[in-house]
């Protein structure tokens, strides 16, 4: 099956229902199937041929998702990008991929020149094109096992990396979904889409297409705006990452009785306990995590509402995927004992693209390595506890920055929370955090709690709090961010006392 087939199946269920909705502007099941097809004749038209990356960068929004799926039905290979990044983030990807061209909402034409593609499609050609495409069916069947799309990893330990999915992945990560981790989408219902589609949030479209499910889009995420629209729009769904979860809980407002959601699903980054309490109180027991990667696209673990108990979970693996720890040398553990998790399953990525070293290193023994460090308990569920290039050793002692993060964001007044290690010739790795939270928020106290619940190798030897802290484009913490900023002005500060020192 290909993935236009489910747009076209999805037309003949819902017909005039409404499928996306962004303010004032509505599309139906059946117009979405019309207007992918355009898009999509157009561009093949235009001279691009079945095989050829496109980049999309675009915001949140029907033109997105249209550009998204006209691609698909087109047989081009939708590189994925984020309207946050850089234009140097953007030229890289675009690069890499050895896309020929680009879609794009960019105003400055240095800005579009230096994206270095064949072709730039504007918001205005983007209209014409869709407006002028035949409205014959577009459909290029291609191999279950080409290039679907690339998504690149988050970049938080270093270069992105193209991750190379195919149809059969994004078919099996659909039937994950429906199957785990939203089975309950109803016909009708609405799906807020407040995280960016270009990551995580894009991954729930299909499930809601296939359901009869209304998406619902913000073209930029605010935790005020997110309260009244999700109220005013009686939305049922949504998915956020901790960060934006934060937000809503912080923001004025949360306490309307208005809200109809019944289902909240989390990912893209661990949940503080501390933080998962407060959520649970505010909104009831319904919250979901998605534990995944880019490699394999949201779909690794499931924490489903009703297994909550199970403080600092990953979930249990998905009904289509395996999932293990495995020692360093490759070998499965004893429940318990803390190793690399691993998993396969038809939802994970080909390979990387013209990466061929890194994908050997990724895939060993026919195991994709996740570069997480975690755990399963007896009963089969998971625990993440860092990720595996994270680990600090301070004083000999293997120090992972979750566990300390998880502590301080119990502390009243920690929203945001962020430990690295710092050069020291004592200690290797010198213990430190950055945190952000509610005004008043004091770093002395900050430490007594480190002091009352931390082990004393795991404790801060230093906080300091930041009116916010880095993050990705998807809304993840960037520790290494921290640090730099950190090491940076500390080795400025070293190099303006050697100045002032009297020779």
């Amino acid at each position: 099956m290909q993935i236009g087939s489910l747009i076209r199946r999805a037309a003949v269920h819902f017909g005039a229902a409404p499928c996306l909705v962004e303010g004032d502007r509505v599309v139906s099941f059946r117009d979405f199937d019309r207007l992918t097809d355009k898009l999509g004749n157009a561009l093949l038209g235009a001279g691009f041929v079945p095989g050829d990356r496109v980049g999309v960068l675009l915001p949140n929004g029907i033109d997105c998702l249209v550009a998204y799926y006209a691609l698909a039905k087109a047989g081009l290979v939708r590189v994925g990008m984020n309207t946050r990044e850089t234009i140097a983030n953007h030229a890289f990807k675009l690069a890499d991929s050895g896309s020929r061209g680009v879609i794009h909402t960019l105003t400055d034409p240095a800005d579009i020149a230096r994206l270095g593609v064949e072709r730039a499609i504007g918001a205005e050609e983007l209209a014409s094109l869709t407006s002028a495409g035949s409205d014959a069916p577009c459909a290029v069947d291609r191999a279950l096992d080409a290039p679907y799309r690339l998504g690149y990893t988050g970049g938080t330990t270093g270069r992105s990396k193209a991750v190379t999915l195919t149809t059969r992945g994004e078919l099996a990560e659909l039937s994950a979904f429906l199957t785990d981790l939203t089975p309950d989408l109803r016909r009708g219902e609405t799906f807020l889409h407040a995280a960016p589609i270009a990551h995580a949030s894009g991954a729930f479209f299909l499930p809601s297409l296939v359901r009869g499910v209304r998406s619902l889009a913000m073209s930029k995420f605010d935790a005020a705006a997110f309260i009244a629209l999700a109220a005013r729009e009686r939305c049922e769904h949504t998915f956020l990452v901790p960060t934006m979860l934060a937000m809503v809980l912080e923001a004025p407002g949360i306490d309307s009785a208005a809200f109809a959601l019944r289902s909240i699903a989390y990912g893209a980054a661990p949940m503080a306990p501390a933080l998962l309490h407060r959520a649970e109180k505010r909104f009831g027991r319904i919250l979901a995590q998605t534990y995944g990667q880019a490699e394999s696209p949201m779909v690794i673990t499931c924490l489903k509402a009703e297994d909550h108990d199970r403080v600092g979970s990953c979930g249990r693996p998905f009904t289509i995927v395996d999932v293990a720890v495995f020692d360093d040398n490759d070998q499965p553990v004893a429940p318990g004992e803390r190793g690399e998790i691993v998993c396969r399953g038809p939802q994970t990525m080909a390979y990387y693209w013209n990466n061929p070293e890194a994908t050997e290193t990724a895939f060993r023994n026919g195991w994709l390595h996740t570069g997480d460090i975690g755990y399963q308990d007896s009963d089969g569920f998971f625990y993440l506890v860092d990720r595996k290039n994270d680990m600090l050793i301070s004083g000999g002692y293997n120090v992972y920055p979750r566990e300390v993060e998880d502590v301080l964001l119990a502390c009243e007044g920690v929203v945001e929370a962020a430990v690295v290690g710092l050069p020291d010739e004592k200690w290797g790795d010198r213990v430190f955090a950055v945190v952000s939270g509610r005004p008043g928020l004091d770093a002395d106290r900050v430490l007594a709690h480190a002091r009352e619940k931390l082990a004393s190798y795991k404790r801060p030897k230093g906080v300091e709090i930041w009116p916010e802290l880095p993050k990705t484009s998807a809304n993840k913490i960037l520790r290494r961010a921290v640090r730099e900023r950190l090491v940076e002005r500390a080795r400025q500060e070293a190099a303006a006392a050697r100045e002032e020192t009297p020779t």
